[in-house]
């Protein structure tokens, strides 16, 4: 088969602070006094829709509470509203793991059909020789753990490149961040979604592909921001009772009270084109 590859993979570092929504427009202006925001990033953000994995017995999940050094997740990703997402709808199926610190992702695009028929339908789909090892490893994870689908998360994100000599670095600000437990086709309408993390607050990561620019570093400490080990998955496994309440749990009592919206626009600039959304 002639087919263009359609695979793209990446490695770097994540780091996660959950901030209140008011808290993190104002952390959003102030980088965008030394980023970009990204063209694939519209005023008021876009949307991110993930479809997760896992055996039985969420052996995934088990692996992350856990603490493993080597550990993976597979999941199929839509960028944008899920409205009207049919069969024709580009998705990435993704493989998301970590290997000590360092987070790798692997994925492909793929239509919703399709990439339904590799991961429920557990069949071989059409694929170009640079394709055929990720295809096979995932063929080989949901036949071999009998994975099946186990949570849906959404959220609306914000994201900002670095410009120069921060090219590698990319900041995101997730809000909204819903998740089900059931009806688990992602065009499904009038699903019953409902908040993993409280409305009024939302998750800032940094993401580089070496070391985090020191101004960063800077500003993270100026603001008293604390990292923290937040998985969204796993907030949507422990908020709809498949497992017991973990200490990486976020309980809305210990959160900060409401705060602000985060309604503030970061002023466009003039980026070079991504190549997609991350």
């Amino acid at each position: 088969m002639h087919v263009a590859s359609r695979l793209h993979a990446f490695n770097r570092y994540e780091l996660k602070y959950l901030v209140p929504v008011d808290l993190a427009a104002e952390l959003r202006d102030e980088l965008g006094e030394r980023m970009d925001r990204d063209l694939n990033s519209p005023a008021g953000g876009y949307g991110v829709w993930s479809l997760y994995y896992d055996s039985p017995e969420l052996r995934f999940y088990w692996e992350k509470i856990e603490g493993l050094k080597f550990r993976r997740k597979l999941r199929i990703r839509h960028y944008g509203e899920p409205d009207g997402v049919s069969d024709a709808s580009p998705v990435c199926v993704e493989i998301k793991q970590r290997v000590n610190r360092v987070t790798q992702k692997r994925r492909i695009t793929l239509p919703y059909g399709t990439a339904r028929q590799l991961c429920d339908g557990r069949e071989l789909v059409e694929h170009s020789p640079k394709e055929r090892a990720f295809i096979h490893e995932v063929l080989d994870l949901v036949v071999r753990l009998n994975l099946r689908p186990a949570a849906i998360t959404g959220y609306q994100r914000e994201a900002l490149v670095g410009r120069g000599s921060d090219t590698g670095l990319r900041v995101t600000f997730d809000r909204r961040i819903r998740g089900r437990d059931r009806d688990f086709h992602l065009g499904q309408p009038n699903p019953e979604n409902r908040f993993t993390i409280p409305p009024h607050m939302s998750v800032m990561e940094i993401k580089v592909n070496e070391r985090t620019p020191h101004w960063i570093t800077d500003l993270a400490a100026r603001r008293n921001l604390s990292l923290v080990r937040v998985s969204k998955y796993v907030q949507s496994i422990e908020a709809f009772g498949l497992a017991p309440r973990s200490v990486f749990h976020l309980d809305e009592a210990d959160l900060p009270p409401l705060a602000a919206p985060l309604d503030t626009q970061l002023p466009a600039h003039e980026p070079p084109v991504k190549a997609g959304a991350q």
